[in-house]
């Protein structure tokens, strides 16, 4: 069983599913959410991971969005500054 480290240290399972809730939240349809976990889902498997930190995810997946749609990349990078108050894009860097 994969573990995700949270920003606070917390590990919790990794979901695939809630990829695909997020994705979908930027306005990404479905088919494209599902095609996103997918990539991310084999990353992790191809790579061994025990665990993986939600950063590293966070950038997997929104290197993913802006490969696909740049509204959806930033729709994302909106979410996490003004609902989360998180700096997503620093962390990218």
């Amino acid at each position: 069983m994969v573990k995700v480290v949270k920003r606070d240290g917390r590990e919790e399972e990794f979901i695939p599913e809630k990829i695909v809730v997020s994705v979908l939240k930027t306005g990404a349809p479905v088919d494209i959410a599902r095609k996103i976990c997918k990539v991310i889902e084999g990353r992790i498997y191809e790579k061994d991971l025990e665990k993986i930190d939600a950063r590293e995810l966070t950038k997997w997946i929104l290197e993913l969005l802006r490969k696909y749609n740049e509204e959806w990349y930033r729709a994302w990078i909106v979410f996490d500054k003004y609902i989360k108050r998180r700096e997503t894009e620093k962390e990218l860097g």
